[in-house]
């Protein structure tokens, strides 16, 4: 069973992937804009609103599922774990993917001996028991962490939970298995290897993926360039909507 995607507009195919535990309305703030310049495809990661889980729940799996529906030539944007989905999908099919734009994103979320910019592995290890004990507040306190650092969070934090409650909630073994793949993933030694343009957006006050690690990407790659927001966290196309859909526009 293939992933759920959602097709509009007219122009380049432009392949949207949102970040853990939320699901493709969380483009609707952009999404008609967009759709005036690209043929967008809204995509459903699996386990995630209306698309089936995945078998293994690896990134690999993923990857593969992602790559059943992907336009014959395209630019991929990724937000947070879609980000990695993005750079995993540009090495693989390098023929197929055009362009990135990488949104919130790590190569590596933990922080490890030789890695600064990454999250404490026993926090994310203790907010995976924490879903298990009590969902509803677990995932409450993940969307607020998204909003810290934004200059209006109090709007962006009404807009992440509107989109989060017009689906089903997402499968908790989907879930589980996202934390885990964002616990592993390390694509650190992968990132010089990517050929495709790149842009990169980033919240300089983001909390969950540090701006550092979009500043050491830029280092690493080929033909890249780095937009870092000011007065924004993580979910930088909420907070800062036009910055977003205009750096997208340029990439045509």
């Amino acid at each position: 069973m293939s992933l759920h995607v959602k097709i509009l507009g007219v122009g380049p195919d432009l392949v949207l992937l949102h970040g853990w535990a939320m699901h493709s309305d969380i483009w609707d703030g952009v999404r008609d804009r967009l759709a005036q310049h690209f043929r967008l495809h809204l995509v459903d990661l699996p386990g995630h609103g209306s698309s089936p889980a995945c078998e293994s729940g690896t990134l690999q799996c993923v990857v593969e599922k992602v790559a059943e529906i992907l336009p014959a030539s395209c630019i991929v944007c990724g937000w947070s774990l879609g980000g990695q989905v993005a750079v995993e999908l540009a090495l693989r099919m390098p023929a197929r993917v055009s362009k990135l734009v990488l949104v919130s994103t790590t190569p590596c979320f933990v922080k490890r001996a030789d890695w600064q910019w990454g999250m404490e592995a026993a926090m994310l290890q203790l907010f995976m028991k924490n879903l298990k004990r009590d969902y509803a507040t677990t995932l409450d306190r993940f969307l607020t962490l998204q909003v810290r650092g934004s200059s209006d969070t109090t709007a962006v934090l009404a807009q992440l939970r509107a989109s989060f409650s017009q689906e089903g909630k997402p499968d908790e073994i989907s879930l589980q298995a996202g934390l885990q793949i964002l616990l592993m993933t390390d694509l650190r030694k992968k990132i010089a290897s990517i050929n495709q343009p790149v842009i990169l957006l980033h919240g300089e006050n983001d909390v969950i993926t540090n701006p550092a690690a979009a500043r050491w990407m830029h280092q690493q790659l080929r033909d890249s360039e780095l937009l870092m927001l000011p007065g924004c966290g993580h979910a930088l196309f909420l907070s800062h909507p036009d910055q977003f859909i205009a750096s997208l526009i340029q990439t045509v």
